[in-house]
């Protein structure tokens, strides 16, 4: 994608590549209909508004987790999770709106929170905590329940994919930086690298200072991380201290999360993609910013988070969509950029390539992404305990989406969405395919 991004970098992202590199005849149709959380289509949508609620949410209810860890006396209520969310939300929208002209400012400092917090969490579990053998480490496995280590396995795969995910954040943004073509392959790689790289250092950390997994999984603050540091530690600030760091890069993660998402909202409007679409295409004459979009991405937002007052179980369901939804973004987008190869049709130079390895990382990456989306449908409990209310509901919520954006789009769509594609100039003296070394030629912020 870092690739596809350098050929096209566009706020657009995934459903503007899918509308350019697929096949001449489907471009509108798969730009419109397929979606995943990145941006193609009505999933598109979809996708990032959970994931717009889903670090909401994390944010949300780490603060019941301190609250539970400091006041024992502290009840878990899920109406006090869900009004911390939408103060989480309220946050990340004042931030996109009138103060969105230092963001990118605030994003930088975060950058040096997220550094320093690394060590911060990691070196007190380095000198403190009792080492778990290495051999339990390495050689001990935990099947959850599902009696099969290599089908548990699977099923983990999602906890370590979450993470990275939603790495094309930058490309919903690029219409407001300054040579994207190169800067945002650089961004994408940098991002997946380092916190890859950190993320793994993290995890195999929290393996040997765990102690008792079993009363850890049971901690009265739901987060078995923040229990983990308190056992370390005993100390009540150094808990809180090093939890408010968490907490302070879920907050922004937010803050950011709903800039990328209000951008492909306004991009995929833009391009008649959405009902009002008009509205919410138009960019505010001072601020800069389309706050019609943002103001649409708050209210699904918030709406989404309401339903956690009903059923945890049904809101992680539902916001457990916007993992699905990616996967499906990058299967698509890559399939198409493949065919192109294959196809011996024309794909403009860029300023970050992949070479001769082009081919076989795309291949590699669609045979990884179409396991993980499998998986991601998957319920988070085995049989027997599974139940009508421990299952992933995600994939009927997946499949009524891609039922309703089809018949909307053949009832009303098609006789108004051609796609980004159309407004693409082409390279001088190129009697080829439409295809862009840069952005859509419609309104850019």
């Amino acid at each position: 994608m870092a690739e596809m991004a350098s050929v096209a970098p566009t706020t657009g992202g995934q459903y503007h590549w899918v509308s350019e590199f697929a096949p001449p005849g489907y471009q509108a149709f798969l730009s419109y209909v397929v979606g995943g959380g990145a941006g193609i289509g009505w999933l598109g949508v979809l996708g990032w508004q959970t994931l717009v609620t889903s670090i909401a949410f994390q944010a949300g209810t780490e603060i019941q987790g301190l609250l539970a860890l400091n006041y024992d006396s502290y009840v878990f209520e899920r109406w006090h999770g869900t009004m911390f969310v939408m103060a989480v939300i309220v946050f990340a929208f004042v931030f996109n709106t009138l103060l969105a002209s230092r963001l990118n400012l605030v994003e930088g400092a975060i950058l040096v929170v997220h550094i320093f917090g690394f060590f911060c969490m990691l070196v007190p579990l380095w000198v403190l905590a009792p080492r778990t053998p290495s051999s339990i480490v390495w050689t001990q496995f935990h099947d959850g329940g599902w009696n099969s280590t290599g089908l548990s396995t699977l099923i983990g795969l999602i906890t370590s994919v979450l993470p990275l995910l939603g790495a094309d954040a930058s490309v919903h943004m690029a219409e407001e930086v300054q040579d994207a073509a190169r800067t945002l392959p650089q961004s994408m790689m940098w991002s997946i690298n380092l916190n890859g790289l950190m993320g793994w250092l993290t995890a195999i950390t929290f393996c040997y200072c765990i102690g008792d997994l079993d009363k850890v999984l049971e901690t009265k603050t739901k987060y078995p991380f923040i229990q983990v540091i308190f056992n370390v530690t005993k100390s009540y600030p150094a808990t809180n201290f090093l939890t408010s760091i968490v907490l302070l890069m879920a907050t922004f993660s937010c803050v950011t999360i709903m800039a990328s998402a209000s951008r492909q909202m306004f991009a995929f409007g833009r391009d008649k993609g959405l009902p009002g679409s008009a509205w919410l295409s138009r960019v505010h004459p001072t601020l800069g910013v389309p706050v019609n979009a943002v103001v649409m991405s708050t209210v699904i937002s918030i709406l989404l988070s309401l339903i956690n007052v009903g059923s945890t179980v049904a809101f992680n369901s539902l916001v457990s969509l916007g993992s699905g939804t990616l996967m499906v973004s990058y299967i698509v987008c890559i399939g198409c950029f493949m065919w192109r190869r294959w196809a011996g049709e024309a794909i403009p130079p860029a300023k970050f390539s992949l070479g001769a390895w082009a081919l076989p990382v795309n291949i590699a990456a669609m045979c990884y992404l179409s396991l993980v989306f499998i998986i991601a449908f998957f319920p988070a409990v085995p049989l027997p305990v599974l139940d009508a209310e421990s299952m992933n509901w995600s994939s009927l919520i997946f499949t009524i989406v891609v039922i309703w954006a089809m018949a909307y789009y053949f009832i009303w769509s098609r006789h108004v969405y051609e796609g980004p594609v159309k407004f693409v100039k082409k390279p001088d003296n190129d009697d080829g395919p439409n295809l862009s070394r840069a952005t859509d030629q419609s309104k850019t912020l």
